[in-house]
């Protein structure tokens, strides 16, 4: 009887295991789910704990409060691929003898692609990493066992309010991180390579397009949605003590860093699908 037992277990142990990633999957949309559903009670019970966040999150707290937090992670990040940008459009433009465009390149590159990506990498860097830490911290640590003893909604207060929270944060922070691109590209470009600031201007103007930053700053919501998220559920889920912890931060920024390319690649081709809304005319 014990090996009919065994032999009947083999197969469906084989079977559990090669369904492991859809079924972490489902898990993983269940509790997305319930947060989506738990964000009109976090608004209504939970206010000043959602302040609080929006306030740690945004410019960090303790000694990282000193330096700005995440702003500064942010800035400095769209910084430097504003003038990486302005580096590569003008050396590139200037082999074929229109380096002239380079404010056509910082206008119609950093509004759709560089300054989203970038900006979401280093939200997920930071506000998502620090996020996945405290809940893995909570939850190991069996807090979060103790406040649904109290009979208090965790999804609502631990998770929902940080996903809101992070959503407001990212609209400053998003902004922020399109001024220092554009800044940045300006300024390598006619500080550095010696271009006319009212050539760079004229065609930067020409072919900065409002309704482009208005799109821009709707894939950034969607994006910090996604990034707050996936932190969440790698944090809310987290188990095996520290190192287990450790590794489920690793999973988290992994997972959002696929999430933001693919945010960026979706909400590209959904808006300007493949012609992308520009025409180039002398």
């Amino acid at each position: 009887m014990a090996v009919l037992r065994s032999r009947f277990h083999r197969p469906r142990a084989s079977l559990i295991k090669r369904l492991s990633p859809l079924l972490k999957l489902g898990d993983a949309g269940n509790f997305y789910l319930q947060a989506f559903r738990a964000v009109p009670r976090a608004l209504a019970s939970y206010p000043k704990e959602m302040l609080r966040l929006v306030a740690e999150l945004g410019m960090g707290a303790g000694a990282l409060a000193v330096i700005g937090g995440t702003v500064v992670i942010v800035g400095f990040l769209t910084l430097s691929a504003g003038a990486l940008l302005a580096v590569q459009g003008f050396n590139s433009l200037g082999d074929i003898g229109v380096e002239a465009l380079t404010g056509f390149f910082s206008a119609f590159i950093n509004v759709r692609i560089a300054a989203p990506v970038t900006a979401g990498i280093g939200l997920a860097a930071t506000i998502g990493a620090g996020t996945t830490a405290q809940l893995g911290a909570m939850r190991i640590s069996e807090e979060i066992d103790a406040l649904e003893t109290m009979s208090v909604d965790s999804v609502a207060y631990l998770v929902a309010t940080r996903m809101i929270a992070g959503t407001f944060v990212a609209l400053p922070l998003y902004a922020l991180a399109v001024i220092m691109a554009f800044i940045s590209s300006r300024v390598a470009t006619t500080l550095f390579y010696g271009q006319s600031a009212g050539v760079y201007d004229h065609y930067f103007a020409t072919f900065l397009r409002p309704i482009d930053l208005v799109w821009s700053f709707l894939q950034a919501i969607v994006m910090a949605i996604s990034v707050m998220l996936i932190h969440t559920y790698y944090g809310y889920s987290a188990s095996g003590g520290p190192a287990g912890v450790g590794e489920a931060v690793g999973r988290a920024v992994r997972s959002s860093l696929i999430a933001v390319v693919m945010v960026t690649l979706l909400v590209s081709l959904a808006i300007y699908g493949t012609g992308g809304n520009f025409n180039l005319a002398g």
